[in-house]
């Protein structure tokens, strides 16, 4: 789960010093020397998946194995097996991001497939930019079962973090597409939305409870699993 305290969006600007540092920077770094272009469309055969949201449409992603193996081979695991269906988006922030991945619906349930948190897996090439499929956490290194799609538009300059480096590359990344730079080095990067942020916006829209909870469930129906065709 994100922490309640890092989804507070009326302190963002404020506290992002603090927040920044909360969730700590330790785990398993899988940089290369090949670059990656998060906001490429995928190439012929690779792999893709489309989350199916009852009643708002279609959300298709990206992966990058090669950047984050294991959280892409979790997440994909667990949508084959069908562990994500039927499963809500329990906590939607409009300007922020919709989470889900918790069978339970609460924000505190779910595992990996290996039945244990396993390690963060951050790339300097992947950003928790607009569209990012993040894993969310209790800290470093607790990935479970459940994810976030980022989905603030701006971001201004008050949100960044003294206490998180950035290249200048990284900077006007965060500023041409949006994004959360307080959470880079957080929370690991493992997918890009390359279609669908419409109803990822629709989804952030929803009236939400005083916890964040959409007030009428949004429920993940399927999700499925397949090779981009072009």
């Amino acid at each position: 789960m994100i922490k309640k305290f890092l989804v507070t969006v009326g302190l963002i600007t404020g506290m992002v010093g603090v927040l920044a540092g909360c969730g700590g920077v330790t785990g398993q770094s899988t940089t290369s020397e090949k670059t990656v272009d998060q906001l490429a469309m995928p190439k012929k055969e690779e792999t893709i998946a489309t989350i199916s949201v009852k009643n708002y449409g279609d959300i298709k992603v990206r992966f990058f194995e090669e950047q984050a193996p294991k959280a892409v081979e979790n997440f994909v695991t667990h949508a084959k097996e069908g562990y994500y269906d039927g499963v809500t988006f329990h906590r939607v922030i409009n300007d922020f991001m919709i989470q889900g991945g918790d069978p339970e619906g609460t924000g505190m349930g779910g595992e990996s497939i290996w039945g244990t948190a396993f390690e963060d897996e951050f790339s300097e090439d992947l950003l928790p930019i607009r569209g990012a499929l993040c894993m969310a956490n209790a800290g470093a290194n607790t990935n479970g079962s459940q994810f976030f799609i980022v989905q603030a538009k701006t971001v201004e300059d008050g949100m960044f973090s003294s206490n998180i480096s950035y290249t200048e590359e990284q900077i006007k990344k965060f500023k041409e597409n949006g994004g959360t730079p307080w959470l880079k080095g957080q929370h690991t990067v493992f997918g890009q939305v390359y279609e669908g942020m419409d109803v990822v916006d629709e989804i952030a829209q929803t009236s939400v409870d005083e916890s964040d909870a959409p007030k009428e469930p949004v429920v993940i129906d399927h999700i499925t699993i397949e090779q981009y065709e072009g």
